[in-house]
């Protein structure tokens, strides 16, 4: 009931702004999976031991600074890189809490965009959330919540939750989703079920959002820990893999080209690539008969100082930690992207 009112809401204020603008615009939504962004303080209801001043990996406020300078440095560029200053939306994962959001938006490479957040602290043990920055000139919140992965037969089982949040895109009804899906722990084939169980979660979200407005514009992003290619993403989640095969209700993946194509990835593992950092869009954004935004490029911000230099791992991403060493890298993901315009 909560979802649907706030859609109802979305859709008349959407309706009215849209009346009055009429100018082209073009939008930067990004993601990055920060790898555990901690704070330097020990919270006793999650497991943050490792990133505590006296834990092995000896996390602390000089290696905290460090890191919140690499992380808002790569934002910042993600933007400049693309024609932006900034991206106008971006979902982040593997951060602690609301106080690292708010000292990365607020850290110098940042503070004058002006941006906002939706955030909710979920139940995963490890204590690391999804979270959603915004340009508040730009996006409007009008509704957002988060949803667990419940898994019945599975009682003890806790992840991080799928964040929805709606609101209005310079005068257009806009939805994210910003999702972290259960890790590969375990070997790929064993974990794939928690996978699929976190792509029909998604799925009820997003076909929630159908049943209230078949037009609705709708971005899912996230890292998903599985390839454009497999099952959780094409069969459970059923994105399409091209533009002609997404039809009326339906979802297109533009990672699968640049995956399967074109052999882009944003993290490597076993020398072999993968793009587990994806960008999902509702038919409507490739429609050729609804007005308003339209999908228009995909890509992986994959510059070569975010990659290792030297060693076994050259051209990997550049880890903040490898083991308990501290590398003063930035991630072991890209940041993956996309671009809309109206």
């Amino acid at each position: 009931m909560v979802l649907r009112y706030g859609l109802i809401i979305l859709l008349f204020f959407s309706f009215y702004i849209l009346k009055s603008q009429n100018k082209t615009k073009t939008a930067l939504i990004a993601f990055y999976n920060i790898e555990n962004f901690y704070d330097t303080i020990d919270d006793p209801k999650t497991k943050d031991n490792e990133f505590l001043p006296n834990a092995e990996n000896h996390w602390n406020t000089e290696k905290y600074n460090i890191k919140l300078d690499h992380i808002s440095k790569v934002i910042k560029e993600i933007g400049e890189d693309n024609g932006f200053k900034c991206p106008t939306v971006m979902g982040l994962c593997e951060i602690e809490n609301k106080q690292v959001i708010q000292d990365l938006i607020h850290s110098p490479n940042l503070k004058n965009f002006n941006y906002g957040f939706e955030h909710y602290d979920c139940r995963y043990e490890r204590g690391v959330d999804v979270a959603l920055i915004y340009q508040k000139d730009r996006f409007i919140v009008v509704n957002s919540k988060a949803y667990p992965l419940i898994i019945p037969e599975k009682p003890d089982f806790n992840t991080r939750d799928q964040l929805l949040v709606s609101g209005i895109l310079d005068g257009e009804a806009v939805h994210f989703i910003v999702n972290h899906w259960p890790s590969r722990r375990g070997g790929e084939k064993r974990s794939a079920p928690m996978r699929e169980a976190a792509a029909k979660l998604c799925r009820h979200i997003v076909d929630s959002i159908y049943k209230t407005d078949s037009t609705a514009k709708i971005i899912i992003m996230g890292d998903l820990n599985d390839d454009p290619t497999n099952a959780s993403i094409v069969k459970h989640l059923g994105a399409q893999k091209s533009k002609e095969s997404t039809k009326n209700y339906g979802l297109y993946n533009p990672m699968y080209e640049l995956f399967k194509k074109k052999g882009i990835g944003s993290l490597a593992y076993n020398d072999k690539w993968n793009l587990f950092d994806q960008f999902i869009v509702s038919y409507p954004l490739i429609s050729k008969t609804v007005g308003g935004y339209k999908f228009v490029k995909a890509g992986v911000f994959n510059k070569s100082y975010l990659m290792q230099k030297e060693g076994q791992f050259a051209g990997y991403p550049f880890r903040t930690y490898v083991g308990t060493t501290f590398m003063g890298g930035y991630s072991d993901h890209f940041p993956s992207f996309i671009i809309i315009s109206k």
